[in-house]
């Protein structure tokens, strides 16, 4: 097992797919866009076209991402500002995206992997050098997110954005003095009640944290503990989920989830002040991960620069602020303050400053107990 992120903090991440039920305006758009989609398909077959390859491609880009990933608005303004047609295809795991890249079966000018498949595409020659000349905005970038340990030379990816896992829990089904730390996952009082990651990398890391390991540990003594913690813990599980979670916790059908801080914005951004569901989540005290989703260009791209085009675009601080906003994730952009307005994306930006300063032991009682709490750089949530 190849390890590309640093030791205290690992980074892993699938998406936040669309899930059923309203999502007011995401909905709609989500709607929009699949009524859309449904119209392109019945083009394609009338014109014999196959995979995501287009008759003109030096005028189209072909993105493959994460569902949920990106303001669909800001793609039409993409293509009114450059006339550039863009096909989106969504993606479920990174392992999915490698597999139908290195497959050569499809064409795709942009991809968004998680950092630890960056590494791993760039060894394996799958991925195009940036031409940064082409990507001018790459100025706005955080110091913290350049040449990362996955990209130490800064050739192949763009951060996109940035999270950490966390739990979720119900606050009218888990008692306060069970909070704290990643055992509330075994916690027996729970039985039934646990959602847990359908995601074997992101569960893993979780049962090492729980061990007191590193999430990038290579021991494999290590590794065979952690899975057998994770069959232990099987008997107490309600489901394995992924974008799943959205309905189980919104509806009060489990009282606990690990998943992505970003998402648990999303759930109460949903679930409005007068929800009778209220939810809470908290960093476990013995630490989580930090994980990057970076913008890449696949070997092979029929159309580079206007992938480069599309890069540059979403590295606009003002259209990366309006992104960050609608994901509710954080910006990988130095001075996010100036332009995020909404709550969720400068609260998650503030963990990452405020983990320069205080441990993450501190940062979850503070987040737990009081909800709300001053960080190093006068922020406040």
């Amino acid at each position: 097992m190849k390890t590309c992120m640093k030791n205290v903090l690992s980074r892993i991440r699938p998406g936040a797919p669309e899930k059923n039920g309203a999502r007011g305006k995401r909905a709609a758009a989500k709607r929009t866009a699949a009524a859309a989609m449904a119209a392109l398909l019945i083009v394609a077959m009338c014109f014999g076209l196959s995979g995501c390859t287009s008759s003109d491609p030096e005028n189209t880009i072909n993105v493959f991402n994460w569902g949920e990933y990106i303001d669909p608005d800001l793609l039409d303004q993409f293509e009114e500002e450059t006339g550039i047609r863009v096909n989106y295809t969504t993606v479920s795991t990174c392992e999915e995206m490698y597999a139908k890249i290195r497959s050569g079966g499809v064409s795709y000018d942009i991809v968004v992997p998680s950092d630890y498949m960056v590494s791993r595409m760039a060894e394996e020659g799958m991925l195009e050098e940036i031409d940064w000349d082409n990507v001018p905005n790459a100025q706005y970038i955080d110091e913290d997110f350049r040449n990362p340990e996955y990209d130490p030379e800064g050739r192949y990816s763009v951060p996109y954005q940035w999270g950490t896992v966390a739990i979720i829990y119900n606050k009218d089904m888990v008692d306060e003095e069970d909070l704290g730390g990643w055992d509330i996952l075994w916690n027996k009082k729970y039985d039934g009640q646990i959602l847990m990651f359908d995601n074997s990398r992101d569960a893993i890391g979780v049962a090492l944290k729980y061990l007191g390991y590193s999430y990038n540990t290579t021991d494999e003594d290590q590794i065979r503990e952690a899975a057998e913690m994770l069959k232990k813990q099987k008997p107490l599980v309600q489901a394995y989920v992924m974008d799943q979670i959205f309905d189980k916790m919104e509806n009060g059908e489990a009282a606990i989830a690990t998943y992505y801080v970003g998402d648990y914005y999303l759930m109460v951004d949903e679930l409005g002040e007068d929800s009778e569901v209220e939810l809470g989540f908290y960093i476990p005290e013995e630490g989580s991960n930090l994980y990057v989703d970076a913008v890449c260009i696949p070997k092979g791209a029929q159309n580079k620069e206007g992938a480069e085009a599309f890069i540059d675009f979403l590295l606009r601080p003002e259209v990366m602020a309006q992104n960050t906003e609608w994901i509710c994730y954080s910006t990988a952009e130095a001075q996010p303050e100036n332009f995020c307005r909404r709550k969720c994306a400068i609260m998650t930006t503030c963990i990452r400053r405020a983990m320069r300063w205080i441990s993450l032991r501190r940062m979850s009682i503070c987040l737990r107990t009081s909800g709300r709490f001053t960080t190093a750089c006068g922020c406040r949530f």
